[in-house]
């Protein structure tokens, strides 16, 4: 096994993510790939609460920020030749191919961008809004805007080359990685940063450090309730990805699976 699936699933899981992750393992064993659940949390990523615009009660009731939790997975890179972090929530269909085929040599990274998705209307206006919001005033990067915002990946699904990306690490540790006094006001979340997630953080330094990144096709992230239902049964991922959204809020397995065909 050279091929590795990450995710993340701390505290009592939902059906939804229970569902999702036996999908996940169900896909590993057909294609002979590693899947590794993280269910403790390692990382404990932490705002500096002096400075922080994050919800000060919801960090010191966690004690750490558990949407990066999952960047533990750059600790496996060499280990495997490709890894795949994908987010609990996420269902792969039995007729999905191998995702690892996708990302050949000349890259190192590889996701979905949101603008490329065939979005429902509504969902167009939430990129635009989000575009402005989070990458706007980030203007030492290359953004590539048009009329749907800027060229953003969604973060819930990404594939890595190692050997293409070690070298952007410099060797440091997932924890060293994210204590980067350049990553500091994303974790903090300072400013119009109160928002940001790992999403918001990676978008940024891969454009910065001009890593070589597939634009994947964006049937390996279809976003649930984002692309238009029409288009969902093409989806090889499905992302269910708000769960206000979900039928039941994604406890009833069975409607869920018949609302994306």
């Amino acid at each position: 096994m050279d091929r590795m699936i990450y995710q993340v699933a701390v505290g009592k899981q939902s059906n939804l993510y229970e569902h999702c992750i036996k999908s996940v393992a169900n896909y590993c064993k057909k294609y002979n790939l590693k899947h590794i659940v993280q269910t403790e949390p390692i990382l404990k990523i932490r705002p500096d609460v002096n400075r922080t615009g994050r919800s000060k009660e919801a960090v010191e009731r966690l004690g750490y920020l558990p949407i990066f939790e999952k960047e533990n997975a750059f600790s496996y890179l060499g280990q495997f030749k490709q890894i795949a972090i994908v987010d609990s929530d996420i269902y792969i269909r039995e007729n999905a191919p191998n995702i690892f085929d996708q990302l050949t040599d000349q890259y190192a990274f590889g996701a979905v961008a949101e603008r490329e998705l065939p979005c429902a209307k509504k969902y167009k206006s939430k990129i635009r809004k989000y575009s402005k919001s989070a990458f706007e005033q980030l203007t030492d990067v290359d953004w590539k805007w048009n009329e749907l915002g800027a060229e953003f990946y969604n973060m819930g699904l990404m594939v890595i080359n190692s050997k293409g990306f070690l070298p952007y690490l410099k060797g440091q540790t997932p924890k060293q990685f994210l204590d980067r006094e350049e990553f500091k006001d994303f974790v903090d979340g300072v400013g119009y940063k109160k928002w940001s997630t790992d999403q918001m953080l990676l978008n940024w330094w891969v454009k910065k450090e001009s890593i070589p990144t597939l634009n994947m096709d964006w049937r390996w992230n279809g976003l649930y309730k984002g692309i238009d239902d029409s288009r969902l049964p093409e989806a090889y991922f499905v992302h269910f990805f708000l769960k206000d959204l979900l039928p039941q809020r994604g406890e009833n397995i069975s409607a869920l699976m018949e609302a994306i065909g």
